[in-house]
């Protein structure tokens, strides 16, 4: 038995029209995946295959947690999944999954393996940039931050999300570059 036997789906031995499937994501399947984004979580999965002819629509619902590093201080930070995917497989002569909508699965077959599928609807919600929220990051990492931070006012600096700051001094404090191009404005 293989790793990913369990996230097979038999479409063409379906003796319904609809029937529902439900997958765990856990720590292991992640593990054995061995994809670069996620390596834990706890993700489950409810999927709905409704067979019309040789046309199989399948409608995903994923909820659950990833574990991923945030992207200020390296630490694991829990990122909460709600995602509902569409996947539409056809019974055809040869696999073919040229399309991003539609997959094509040998008909002397029948059985599509969902693993690969299941781990990408997950890394797709995962957000570009993945930080803590505010005051939850490690505050040692923090302090080396901003002490190594360029001292620029400029949006690629780092911002501690502790600071005494209030938004209206942020909003005041301007680039000192800009303000000869405010004087020439107002000049006018």
């Amino acid at each position: 038995m293989g790793k990913f036997d369990k996230y097979k789906v038999d479409l063409k031995g379906m003796s319904e029209a609809k029937q529902n499937y439900d997958f765990l994501l856990d720590n292991q399947f992640f593990a054995n995946i061995d994809g670069e984004e996620v390596q834990k979580g706890k993700v489950n999965v409810r999927l709905t295959v409704a067979r019309i002819n040789d046309v199989y629509k399948l409608d995903f619902k994923l909820s659950g947690t990833i574990i991923l590093p945030c992207d200020r201080c390296l630490d694991d930070m829990d990122l909460p999944v709600e995602s509902e995917q569409k996947l539409i497989v056809k019974l055809g002569k040869d696999y073919s999954d040229d399309s991003d909508e539609v997959v094509v699965i040998p008909e002397s077959e029948g059985v599509i393996n969902l693993a690969w599928f299941l781990y990408e609807f997950v890394a797709l919600t995962i957000p570009i940039k993945h930080v803590h929220g505010p005051g939850k990051c490690n505050r040692q990492m923090s302090g080396k931050l901003k002490q190594y931070a360029p001292k620029s006012d400029g949006e690629d600096s780092f911002e501690d999300e502790d600071a005494d700051e209030t938004d209206d001094e942020r909003e005041s404090a301007t680039d000192p570059r800009w303000d000869a191009l405010k004087n020439f404005r107002e000049e006018e």
